[in-house]
Formats: structure tokens, sequence, C-alpha cells
């Protein structure tokens, strides 16, 4: 299996500007210098963490997923990053998943952010998704969702690498590196963290801290505060080494979630 280069865009979002928005990432995603199989932007990347989706939601053939292709087939890389999302009169914090050719899938969070009125305005997901990328087996998931282990389980080894793409505030940043941490070592994968910077409409402070934790648990990355964009080598050889030299997974408890 060969090795997977992953591409982590950390940045500042502009509050409620889709368009300006679309353009910044568009500007990140062509300053990628080396060929990467997967880039990943942050929860929200449009708009910022809004409870206000109705005047700026969108409907999946809207502008940001059609960006989303655009970039997708433009750098030979499967993008992935969360939008607000209107189908059927309900709104959605809905990440997309776009491949060169084209084929989309789509993950809606789970885990609604009661502290912020989330679950007020925001329709929940109720599936999980895995897209198989070069033979690795990926699972996204929706900040929030981080808190919460049986929903983010990996029993077995269902997934290789899951992704958290996220609006995490700073004054709960050691909560994100821990939770990252643990994520990664109880389910015997990599994790990427994904998070924005600067200031969002309502005065909260994101400090970025976009990170890639590796199956022991190491920090392979940690950005700072500031944008940028980062490029990591992700080993399957060494996943699967471990996995064999210490098999945890088999031992994990079967349950389902009602």
């Amino acid at each position: 299996m060969k090795n997977l280069r992953v591409t982590l865009i950390q940045s500042a979002i502009e509050w409620h500007n889709i368009d300006s928005n679309i353009l910044h990432f568009r500007s990140l995603i062509s300053d990628i210098e080396n060929k990467t199989d997967l880039i990943i932007l942050p929860e929200m990347f449009t708009t910022g963490f809004t409870m206000n989706p109705v005047a700026i939601a969108e409907e999946m053939n809207g502008e940001a997923v059609s960006a989303i292709k655009e970039w997708s087939s433009t750098s030979g890389a499967d993008i992935t990053g969360s939008i607000i999302v209107k189908e059927d009169n309900r709104y959605y914090n809905r990440l997309i998943w776009v491949k060169p050719d084209g084929e989309i899938f789509t993950y809606d969070k789970r885990h609604l952010f009661r502290m912020a009125g989330e679950e007020k305005v925001y329709s929940p997901g109720n599936s999980h998704l895995t897209v198989n990328l070069h033979g690795w087996r990926i699972r996204p998931f929706i900040c929030y969702d981080l808190r919460f282990p049986v929903w983010t389980r990996n029993t077995g080894t269902e997934y290789d690498l899951a992704l958290f793409t996220a609006n995490w505030p700073a004054a709960r940043e050691t909560h994100w590196d821990t939770l990252l941490r643990a994520r990664a070592i109880e389910n015997q994968c990599y994790i990427a963290g994904i998070n924005r910077t600067g200031i969002d409409g309502n005065g909260v402070n994101y400090n970025g801290k976009s990170s890639m934790i590796d199956f022991y648990g190491n920090i392979l990355f940690q950005a700072d505060e500031k944008e940028c964009i980062q490029t990591m080598e992700l080993s399957y050889d060494e996943l699967t080494g471990y996995r064999e030299s210490f098999p945890a997974w088999m031992d994990s408890d079967r349950f389902q979630l009602i």
C-alpha cells in the first residue's frame, strides 16, 4: 500500500462571506507546491460557525460545492471540508468530499453543539462515511463529534485515518489537544484535526493548532495560530505493523448504537 500525502489548510474565515472565502481558499490551494492526495479544509469554511443558516445556506448545486469540484479536478487531489447546506427545508452542517473525477460523498454532523444552539437550527446526521483513497479507509467527522468516543469508535479496523474538521475555540485548546490524541490511541489510527484561526462574527477567538497525530498518540505536526498549509506523508506499513504487534483492537467490546 502506498503512503498517503495529506494536506491541512488552516486559515481565518471571513464571517458570512461565501464569495470572499471561496476566493481565499482557492488561492491557498493553488499555493500547494507538491502533489498531495487529500486536502482538508476547516468546518463551515465558507461562512464561519454561524447559527443563521437561513440567510446563507446553499444547496448541493451551489457555489461552494462547484468550487470544491473545480479545485479537486485542477489539483488532482480529493478535497473535503464542511459547509452549510439546505435540503428538503432542513439545514445541515455537511462535510463535502469530492474526488478529482467529480464523485461526491457527504457526511452530516452527528453531534450538534448545544452550547451554541446548533441543535435548534441544524438537523443531525445519522450515519458514518468511510471513503477509500488509494486503499486507505478514511472516516471524516466534524468538530463536536470529537468528544464522543462511541460515535468515533474504530471497531476492529474499520478505518485507517480519521479527520476532524473544526471551528474549535482557543478557550478549549487543552480539550482539542487531549481528545485528538485519545482518539488516535484508542482507535489505533492516524488522526487529522483541522481548525481555523481568527475571530468570528460572535467574537469567538480561534487559535488554530491543526494537528496530525499518529497511532501511538505522537504529535507529528501541530500548527500555531497563524494561517498555514502543511502536507504530511503517512505510512501504511508503519500503521499495519503497529496494529499487528499490539492488536488491542481484537479485544474491543462489541455493541451497537441504539
